[in-house]
């Protein structure tokens, strides 16, 4: 009886070579610009106590649809998430281990909520990100919205948008809620049937609707810049002015909201134009003030954002931008004799620090070669009986014009290390 197929569960999938490599390089790319500007990396859990994401909002999609629960096998058993973003579980190892403030970290993996599969978005996806926890310096908020742009520049992104706004502070809010509120209930008759559902639970989140029906409405609406404080509209001010001297291009965007209830003061999102869908946003972020509190620990400000691997890596398709291949292999070993040569001068031109494969199974010349010229590789190194008795080995160009020549075992890594840095022979 045949034994049943298994697939990927809906709303994940295998992400094959060369994709993965792809994915990889684009997180090497964001990786190496999070290190250089002096943030360290943070690997926490991939599941929470569930406490810890109830945080987001009690009214949030997020906590009251999407999340993946579970008991633990404990006694009694404890009642656990699967993270659906990243930066409670910062918060919470803020809290948990109390690193001395500015504490600056950045982050990749994934995150899992149960939402409809869609174009550029799964149940299983891939953020990458940074927080910087213990000020609420302005000019902090400028690193971390800068580190974004630069990001999206290095993949040669040219159709991104960035806009901000400022949600206010604890003194702002009340007001303005209030007055939103007001506003969204004179006008539920024009609101879609989902909006008026939010609306009762959180009369902010309607202003991220998308919905078509929504829009004249929203168009309308209060904005917060007429109910910021002082300390918020100055506060506001100072991360435009850095903005402006950092050449960033940015569109204030008075109603923009983020999904997620913990966000006071700066927020933001990036915009790929290139994606003709609405769902078009490639990364966001902003301000949570009061969350390490939430979680256990002192009044800790804090500023970050995550960024959707692929949403991104869709945008980049549509721009033509970032490649993100991984480094070609440089040397095939063919080795026609019985295989064994080919183990040590792998070992040899790998510890060399060189990228080299070869073929397994005794395949013939011509089939090693076929798949030496699949590879990529720059050179090939061959190996046949004779080789093999003299201690030598064929030293090949790959590249169209090259030559070949015959080199001591001995002499194998210099000569195909000037082989690769000096051009063709």
């Amino acid at each position: 009886m045949a034994q049943p197929l298994f697939r990927a569960p809906a709303g994940t999938r295998d992400i094959l070579p060369p994709a993965s490599a792809r994915r990889r390089g684009l997180v090497r790319v964001f990786a190496d610009l999070a290190d250089r500007s002096g943030f360290s990396l943070l690997e926490s859990p991939i599941f929470e106590e569930l406490g810890v994401f109830q945080r987001l909002g009690a009214n949030n999609d997020v906590v009251t649809k999407e999340l993946f629960e579970f008991f633990d096998k404990g006694d009694p058993p404890r009642h656990l998430a699967l993270r659906p973003e990243l930066t409670a579980g910062v918060c919470r190892a803020f809290a948990e281990h109390r690193p001395t403030p500015p504490w600056k970290i950045w982050y990749s993996g994934p995150q899992f909520r149960y939402e409809r599969p869609q174009a550029g978005r799964y149940r299983q996806f891939e953020q990458v990100g940074v927080e910087t926890l213990g000020t609420d310096d302005p000019h902090a908020d400028v690193e971390v919205v800068g580190l974004g742009v630069r990001f999206y520049e290095a993949l040669g992104m040219r159709q991104v948008r960035l806009l901000i706004n400022s949600l206010g502070d604890s003194e702002s809010r009340p007001a303005y809620n209030a007055a939103l509120a007001a506003y969204l209930q004179d006008r539920r008759g024009e609101l879609s049937e989902q909006s008026l559902v939010t609306l009762e639970r959180n009369p902010l989140r309607v202003l991220d609707s998308k919905r078509e029906q929504d829009q004249p409405v929203i168009a309308e609406a209060p904005v917060m810049a007429d109910f910021l404080s002082g300390a918020s509209a100055e506060h506001f001010a100072a991360v435009r002015a850095g903005l402006d001297s950092l050449d960033a291009v940015y569109e204030v965007s008075p109603r923009l909201v983020r999904g997620l209830d913990y966000y006071t003061r700066t927020t933001f999102e990036f915009v790929a134009d290139a994606l003709d869908t609405a769902q078009n946003a490639v990364g966001g972020g902003g301000r949570y003030d009061g969350l390490v509190e939430e979680l256990g620990g002192p009044p800790t400000p804090g500023i970050g954002f995550a960024l959707g691997v692929d949403r991104i890596l869709l945008a980049c398709d549509a721009e033509d931008a970032f490649s993100g291949t991984a480094p070609p292999v440089e040397v095939f070993v063919v080795d026609v004799a019985d295989g064994r040569s080919a183990v040590v001068l792998c070992d040899r031109l790998r510890q060399a620090g060189l990228g080299v494969d070869r073929a397994f199974d005794g395949r013939s010349m011509k089939a090693q070669m076929k798949r030496a010229d699949r590879s990529g590789a720059t050179v090939a190194v061959i190996v046949g009986p004779d080789e093999q008795a003299a201690g030598t080995a064929t030293v090949r160009d790959m590249r169209p014009g090259g030559g070949q020549r015959q080199v001591a075992a001995d002499d194998l890594v210099a000569a195909v290390t000037e082989l690769l840095t000096g051009g063709v022979q």
